[in-house]
């Protein structure tokens, strides 16, 4: 019986820290309150994967945190989207490497954080994906968050 116990205790114990293991600090307070970085042009006429914002949904002009973030990737021409050259950046003097904190939500089909917390304020986020032919993609994510 105790036995039977202690292995639903553990099982219970593992359980909480899986469903857990999709949030993250995105962006803390103190890097919130670093210089914005200067504006930086994106857009071109690209064969290299697309990255779409699926959530928080990009239709919303403010959202609140913290919130699910899901960013999708879609390769084209037959091609594969690289995990390992993802790079996810806020956009602050200095800039500040996002990537180890979206980790346990990366894959090949994006990045999905069931909840992200981010500081009420405007953020820009570029996040960079590269196929498996070489072609990459920049995309800067505008997030404007209230309290």
């Amino acid at each position: 019986m105790m036995r039977a116990i202690t292995l639903l205790i553990v099982t219970a114990s593992m359980v909480s820290l899986n469903s857990g293991a999709n949030a993250a600090t995105l962006i803390n307070d103190a890097e919130a309150q670093l210089p914005a970085a200067k504006a930086i042009a994106t857009r071109s006429i690209t064969r290299g994967p697309a990255i779409k914002v699926i959530a928080p949904d990009p239709s919303i002009e403010k959202i609140a945190s913290p919130f699910k973030l899901h960013i999708a990737f879609e390769a084209r021409g037959g091609a594969r989207i690289d995990p390992a050259s993802v790079r996810m950046t806020y956009l602050r003097t200095p800039a500040v490497d996002l990537l180890e904190r979206v980790k346990p939500g990366l894959s090949e089909r994006g990045i999905e954080l069931s909840s992200a917390e981010v500081p009420a304020g405007e953020h820009q986020i570029r996040v960079v994906v590269q196929d498996s032919e070489g072609r990459e993609t920049s995309s800067i994510i505008n997030l404007n968050v209230v309290k």
